[in-house]
């Protein structure tokens, strides 16, 4: 299903369960589809009596492309960063979290638990700061507060990740790149067969492959500031969840933003990494379920 914003851009999206129960905004991170969001998640958060809604970002999956927007140079806005500017970007994760409300709004929704994976996870904390009577409870999962100072992923996954396809024009040849990809986060005491991780990565290739608006949420990701000071003064409950053995964001990622949070709570989970393991997905849906009782928008 498609819905068009206020602001001109259309967003896809699914939902699981009744509109009837309280709603559940699933946000994804960078460069992933809704269909990284397991189906199996979803439906186990519909049972537990919530209307569970998952969408792709703009700039990825079938979601509006931003092609008019000129093209970031990346290693100019890492350098920037580095020297501890703040550089610019084609967008930031205020609009992508403008974006996720508004699709509320266009839904008929006035408040809802959000849940956000890695970039997804600093665009639901973006959202309880900016949005605060819109959020009712919030759950970050391998994410981060936006501290400098934490430990940078690992050098050889972030070089594997901007590889680009042999030939970035054959749909096999990018699938084979992506399934690399999702080994390299894969969770170590959950592991995916590689026949398994091929088949995801084909299924999304084939739904939806677009390199430039990629470019454009890692600008963004990059531009993105501190949180600190302001996740402080968030008064809803908020559950951390992240992998021990998470190498694109490490463990202290997790930990320094639980720190940051009045009375958030910490789930690390080990063996677990950044990935969306199909073995993990009941405590997922078990720590999202009673955050979201906590909250009096839970009946």
């Amino acid at each position: 299903m498609k819905a068009q914003l206020n602001n001109g851009l259309t967003l896809e999206y699914e939902c699981f369960g009744s509109a009837r129960d309280p709603a559940i905004l699933l946000i994804m991170g960078f460069a992933a589809q809704l269909t990284h969001w397991p189906v199996n998640l979803c439906e186990a958060l519909a049972r537990d009596g919530f209307y569970v809604i998952r969408f792709d970002n703009r700039d990825v999956g079938l979601s509006s492309k931003l092609d008019n927007l000129k093209p970031p140079n990346l290693q100019w806005k890492g350098l920037q960063r580095a020297m501890g500017f703040t550089p610019k970007a084609p967008y930031n994760l205020n609009d992508m979290t403008s974006d996720a409300i508004s699709l509320l709004d266009v839904l008929g929704i006035e408040r809802a638990h959000i849940v956000g994976a890695s970039m997804g996870g600093m665009i639901a904390q973006l959202a309880a700061i900016m949005y605060p009577r819109r959020v009712l409870s919030l759950t970050s999962i391998m994410s981060s507060s936006g501290n400098r100072k934490l430990p940078n992923p690992d050098k050889k996954i972030i070089k594997a990740l901007m590889t680009p396809a042999d030939d970035p024009n054959d749909p096999e040849s990018v699938a084979q790149r992506l399934a690399i990809n999702l080994k390299l986060l894969m969770s170590p005491l959950y592991p995916t067969s590689d026949a398994d991780l091929l088949a995801k990565a084909r299924v999304d290739t084939q739904r939806a492959y677009h390199p430039p608006g990629r470019m454009r949420q890692l600008a963004a990701s990059l531009t993105a500031t501190d949180r600190r000071k302001a996740l402080r003064k968030l008064k809803i409950p908020v559950a951390v969840i992240h992998g021990d053995s998470d190498p694109l964001l490490p463990p202290a990622h997790g930990e320094d933003t639980a720190r940051s949070i009045p009375g958030a709570q910490m789930h690390m989970i080990e063996g677990f990494a950044h990935d969306f393991p199909v073995q993990l997905m009941p405590r997922l849906a078990a720590i999202i379920s009673e955050n979201a009782s906590r909250s009096k928008g839970r009946p």
